[in-house]
């Protein structure tokens, strides 16, 4: 089933192995996508689809130093040289869209503190110009700026739609901000936006909703990611809050979910994809320490429709061809994965040098 066509809303996928949004910080300090990460991307277009690393809808939503943007003209400009030469290459592309509230830092924004549900700050260091330093004490939002934050997904939608592609993955996972509004062990805020799951519900489904008026709903997707643990973030009843989740997708009928585990083969992140399974009647994507056995496994019992693949990614650009054919995967260089140039992100061999010969 791995290598089976796939409808997945309004995209009709070539196969099930898709790629996983990848932070790379290729795109410097203006935040515009360039010549580079096309060919990045065009490389890895026989993918059934390619999910773009996580992009900021703000222009002061900046977490790392290169990530890209989408709250500009300029780069909506960038952007359209990545989708042109991928769509070229006959891939299809979607853009993961992204805020990251309390992850983020001043000196990478101009000096605005960073926003969140509540006013806890992360635990741990996060890379500067200046060096790692401690995460800030964030500022809580007011409820009257959160149909702000709301227009600024909405925005980022219409851009990336505009740039050119075939729809948008919302970022709900991994301690970002909305996040930080869906799991009580940060929010502690009163209704509208706190107290209950239905209002910790509030912003996500807003934006969801907003994106689904920009780009319809077949070519929006969330991905969500209950039981990691990432920027210090946990959920007393991950269970009920992915059941909620799936309950309002379906309804929506949006493109698909995407299930980020911490390890797949976990009994509670089994549980866990179990839920959002019954739940949720569209396309479910599970992302998590998959390799080809254990991905064809999960589409034969049912427990998902496509597998999402992130560091294999990485140095295996024709990744599809060799799970395939049984062909061995390369080894990325991890000093290379963030920042830089070519090397580390263009220059990975189609083949193991053994077998290019």
């Amino acid at each position: 089933m791995l290598f089976e066509p796939l409808q997945m809303g309004a995209l009709r996928l070539p196969n099930r192995v898709l790629m996983a949004p990848l932070t790379r910080a290729r795109a410097g300090r203006t935040h515009i996508a360039n010549a580079l990460m096309a060919e990045h991307y065009a490389q890895r277009a026989s993918a059934g689809l390619l999910i773009v690393e996580a992009t900021m809808v703000a222009a002061d939503g900046c977490a790392f130093t290169g990530e890209p943007g989408i709250y500009s003209e300029a780069c909506v400009a960038g952007w359209r040289l990545v989708t042109d030469a991928v769509h070229a290459a006959g891939g299809r592309i979607v853009l993961q869209i992204w805020h990251p509230g309390r992850a983020a830092h001043s000196s990478l924004n101009d000096g605005v503190q960073p926003v969140s549900s509540g006013e806890v700050a992360i635990q741990g260091l996060i890379n500067t110009p200046a060096g790692k330093q401690p995460y800030e004490v964030p500022r809580r939002l007011r409820d009257e700026e959160l149909p702000g934050i709301v227009e600024q997904f909405r925005l980022g939608t219409r851009r990336a739609m505009a740039a050119g592609f075939d729809g948008v993955q919302i970022h709900g996972a991994h301690g970002y901000l909305i996040d930080q509004f869906l799991r009580d062990g940060v929010n502690d805020r009163q209704p509208p936006y706190g107290g209950g799951l239905a209002n910790r519900l509030r912003l996500l489904l807003d934006v969801i909703d907003a994106a689904i008026e920009e780009a319809g709903a077949d070519r929006v997707g969330l991905r969500i990611s209950p039981l990691v643990g990432a920027h210090d973030l946990r959920d007393s009843d991950p269970e009920a809050l992915v059941r909620a989740i799936a309950c309002a997708l379906d309804v929506r009928s949006i493109g698909h979910l995407e299930l980020r585990h911490g390890d797949q083969a976990a009994p509670a992140e089994r549980a866990i994809a179990a839920v959002a399974r019954q739940h949720f009647r569209g396309t479910l994507l599970l992302n998590g320490g998959f390799d080809a056995v254990s991905a064809e496994a999960a589409l034969q019992e049912g427990r998902a429709d496509a597998i999402v693949f992130g560091r294999a990614f990485i140095a295996n650009p024709d990744l599809v061809d060799r799970l395939r054919e049984g062909v061995s995967l390369a080894d990325y260089e991890p000093s290379r994965l963030y920042g830089g140039g070519a090397e580390g992100y263009t220059d990975y061999p189609l083949r193991p040098l053994a077998e290019a010969v």
